[in-house]
């Protein structure tokens, strides 16, 4: 990242939410808002002119819905990096936008500096799935059925690489990673590193659902 504030498209179909975010985000140096949309079709209009940094996208909007805009502008080659937003007890196609190559997604019962801080997160390369959310996830994950149509083989992945991508599936941490494996956060960092470059991952949200869709993942009871 540069010191340039990083350029913003909200695309949500409520209005109100689009203005919150945009006020909000309109008293801060680092971020800026160069296009609202109100639904898919105009978010991925608007992302190719645009070519923002992070687009937050809503997944429930009239005409083209949140997950096949994400699809069409990951599909582009667009360097733009998508967080949907979502009321996660409610939408049942989370895993569909993280499959279309989103990068995370917000609640959007989030608090507004919650939401600032994970397009800033987003923004800087990273995903926006936190332990908590990834190991519900995951539940999710196993009543569904898309996965069950065949495993992902995964190859050319030594066997502390496999116990990595079995943890970050999990949802565990770095931080949780290392005291599992008994190695510092900085190794467990660089397995990381490793992963996503062996996988041709974007990020940890694709580790993530690797993991599940290799049979890698032990979902246990909440």
């Amino acid at each position: 990242m540069t010191d340039r504030a990083v350029r913003v498209v909200l695309a949500d179909d409520q209005e109100l939410i689009r203005t919150a975010l945009s006020m909000v985000m309109a008293e801060l140096d680092d971020l800026e808002v160069v296009g609202e949309a109100a639904d898919g079709t105009e978010a991925v209009r608007l992302t190719a002119e645009l070519a923002p940094d992070v687009v937050v996208m809503d997944i429930r909007m009239p005409g083209m819905d949140g997950i096949e805009a994400t699809r069409r502008i990951t599909a582009s080659g667009s360097d733009a990096r998508v967080v949907v937003l979502t009321t996660f007890d409610d939408d049942d196609h989370v895993y569909g936008a993280l499959r279309a190559g989103a990068s995370g997604f917000l609640v959007k019962d989030m608090g507004l500096d919650d939401i600032i801080g994970a397009v800033r997160v987003v923004a800087a390369g990273d995903a926006l799935i936190a332990p908590s959310v990834t190991r519900r996830l995951i539940h999710d994950f196993a009543a569904r059925p898309e996965p069950a149509v065949g495993r992902r083989e995964l190859t050319g992945i030594t066997d502390r690489e496999r116990e990595v991508l079995t943890l970050v599936g999990s949802g565990l941490s770095n931080t949780e990673i290392a005291a599992e494996l008994c190695i510092s956060v900085a190794t467990a960092k660089t397995y990381l590193t490793r992963l996503l470059t062996k996988l041709d991952a974007r990020d940890r949200v694709q580790l993530v659902i690797l993991a599940y869709e290799a049979g890698l993942v032990s979902v246990r009871p909440r």
